[in-house]
């Protein structure tokens, strides 16, 4: 598995409950675009809509060899799950209030382009500065061995 972008925020901002894997509908240019490593998950969401999930705002550059047609950099991109994971992605939404977003993008065995998304639950103030300071704890302890 190569991983080609991760979204770090995510995890700061985000308490990751479930995660799941989901293909996307890419073309083949924005593929060659993603092998070069242009592509960001920052501020990028999974939205529900009318019976499927789609990745929002997930920039991915336009490829500088491509002389044909250049899709939009910033362009909503349909992410590939089984139905009944999607269903039950929805009315966890719904229902808990809890909010889905891309945590990474790679490759898998067989070379095809995947996004790892989770259900995640938004982190109150008290709970970021706990994380920051369980991450300095590590980082102190690193130094001290």
């Amino acid at each position: 598995m190569k991983v080609i972008a991760t979204n770090k925020k995510a995890r700061f901002e985000y308490e990751i409950l479930e995660t799941y894997e989901a293909g996307i509908v890419l073309m083949g240019c924005e593929v060659k675009s993603i092998r070069e490593g242009h592509i960001s998950l920052a501020n990028s969401f999974v939205q529900y809509s009318k019976g499927e999930l789609w990745l929002k705002n997930c920039y991915i550059k336009t490829y500088d060899k491509t002389t044909s047609f250049c899709p939009d950099e910033r362009q909503a991109r349909k992410l590939l799950l089984n139905k009944r994971e999607i269903l039950k992605i929805k009315s966890q939404m719904s229902e808990k209030g809890l909010s889905v977003v891309p945590l990474k993008i790679y490759f898998n065995s067989r070379n095809l382009v995947k996004v790892e998304i989770a259900l995640a639950r938004g982190k109150k103030l008290y709970d970021k500065r706990k994380s920051i300071k369980e991450r300095d704890q590590k980082r102190e302890q690193a130094r001290q061995l």
